[in-house]
């Protein structure tokens, strides 16, 4: 959704009463409620309240869901703020939705390919870069790794580590 930002996804019903399970992607995943009716990714815009915190993220109340069964059917529905709602993102901060997308070249200005994707498995935050041919890269997202993210040109030089630039071998050498 151009302009829109994801906030979260729907996981499932909770209880009987229409509520839904989301998992929120927000930096202080309470804040999911805080921004407006939020729109889904079927097109419907729906307010959200917070009914309660539960493993893996917060029961919620989503206008219109009125029984389980209508709460089930929008399992894996992402959840989408309008970016005017949000606030701008802090110097060095960035949304995962202004990433995907950027070609990404070496200190050398070769490209290594496009953002694919942005993962989060505990340690810190992964670029998936995807070359034109050959198998994706897992890039750490840190100034060491990636120096330079230049939204407006729709760049990021990266300085992959040892091992991660595409045809390096674990040894160093060309493969």
């Amino acid at each position: 959704m151009k302009n829109h930002v994801c906030l979260g996804v729907v996981t499932g019903s909770y209880g009987v009463r229409g509520e839904v399970r989301v998992k929120s992607f927000c930096a202080e995943p309470s804040a999911i409620g805080d921004y407006g009716p939020l729109t889904l990714d079927d097109g419907s815009v729906r307010k959200l309240t917070i009914v309660r915190p539960v493993k893996g993220g917060y029961a919620v109340r989503l206008a219109g869901v009125p029984h389980k069964e209508a709460a089930e059917a929008l399992r894996g529905q992402r959840l989408w703020a309008h970016r005017d709602a949000l606030p701008a993102p802090d110097e060095d901060e960035y949304y995962h939705s202004d990433l995907i997308g950027l070609t990404v070249l070496d200190t050398g200005g070769v490209e290594l390919g496009r953002v694919h994707a942005i993962h989060d498995h505990g340690a810190g935050d992964l670029l998936e870069v995807r070359p034109r041919r050959g198998a994706s890269i897992l890039l750490p997202f840190t100034r060491e790794a990636v120096p330079t993210v230049d939204i407006a040109t729709g760049r990021i030089v990266a300085d992959p580590p040892h091992g991660l630039r595409p045809g390096e071998g674990d040894d160093g050498s060309e493969s």
